[in-house]
């Protein structure tokens, strides 16, 4: 198999058009990497996970359809499918940033609506003043609640945390942001830099679950964090940039009343792998959306 960063057909599927893109970030050495797929009409089942498999990036967002809405003019409204190298995702975040910045750069800059199997997502698009595109995601309602202690108890064994290595101020929750995420608190920025786990354990324990990612963060400041996520059910050791986790951190900080007044959240992920992100989250304690921005960029 070849394939070409410029966005060029990957050999097995020679009509399809495959764009890459880095989410998250205005250097495409930093970032999510993600496939896009614009016209995936003509894709079935079979070949969409195929071709995510191929482009091996932690998900791969296939445009299934330009929904007519009937109001005359061209629509803005698409369906949208995820498939990681391993399985189809409900949502994705950080292809989600890609995809939308994708159709901007094609259809000018504006609102965008994605039906996804996670629900409806609207995305706001812009040129910012240096000519970079940004895309803010609206999330699907969030909610969050405590983990149990098997969910706690077998995630960290797998993790090789002890109980003594969370924040307890930030306690263990399992949230929802499109996707179930675990998210724990790291004591101190140097726990959350050694990772080093069990990656089948890790796998097994998510997929009995149902967790998309660990959302394992460090708190620098109330509005500032930083973030890694394992993603092995996905074929991925970690993930560079999260935004459905990021997202579900949003719900996450809602439900434990850290967010009193509407906040703006920056959450640095990916400099312990050396793809630096940044995400920004908006959290207002009066709505269970969380909005997610960031900027992405064409890889090649």
């Amino acid at each position: 198999m070849t394939s070409d960063p410029s966005g060029t057909s990957l050999a097995s599927h020679p009509k399809t058009e495959i764009l890459r893109y880095s989410a998250f970030t205005h250097d495409p050495a930093g970032g999510n990497p993600a496939g896009v797929v614009l016209d995936a009409a003509g894709l079935d089942d079979a070949a969409m996970p195929a071709i995510a498999a191929e482009v091996g990036y932690s998900e791969t967002a296939f445009v299934t359809a330009r929904v007519e809405t009937g109001r005359g003019g061209a629509s803005r409204r698409f369906r949208v499918r995820y498939f990681s190298p391993l399985a189809e995702v409900a949502f994705c975040g950080h292809a989600t940033v890609a995809l939308a910045v994708a159709l901007a750069e094609r259809l000018g800059p504006g609102e965008i609506v994605l039906d996804t199997p996670a629900g409806e997502i609207p995305v706001a698009t812009r040129l910012d003043g240096d000519g970079a595109v940004s895309a803010m995601l609206t999330s699907v309602p969030t909610r969050s609640r405590p983990a149990v202690g098997t969910e706690l108890d077998a995630a960290l064994k797998a993790l090789g945390w002890a109980p003594g290595d969370l924040d307890p101020a930030l306690p263990p929750h399992v949230a929802f942001g499109g996707n179930d995420h675990l998210v724990l608190a790291a004591g101190s920025r140097e726990r959350l830099a050694d990772l080093d786990y069990d990656f089948d354990s890790l796998a097994e324990v998510m997929r009995r679950h149902g967790w998309t990612t660990l959302q394992l963060v460090w708190r620098e400041s109330p509005e500032h964090f930083h973030a890694r996520n394992p993603f092995p059910v996905g074929g991925v050791v970690e993930d560079p940039a999260t935004g459905a986790a990021a997202a579900a951190f949003g719900g996450y900080l809602r439900t434990l009343e850290l967010v009193t007044r509407p906040a703006r959240i920056a959450i640095r992920q990916g400099e312990d792998m050396g793809r630096p992100s940044d995400l920004l989250i908006d959290v207002d304690p009066e709505d269970t959306r969380v909005r997610v921005t960031g900027r992405a960029v064409p890889i090649g």
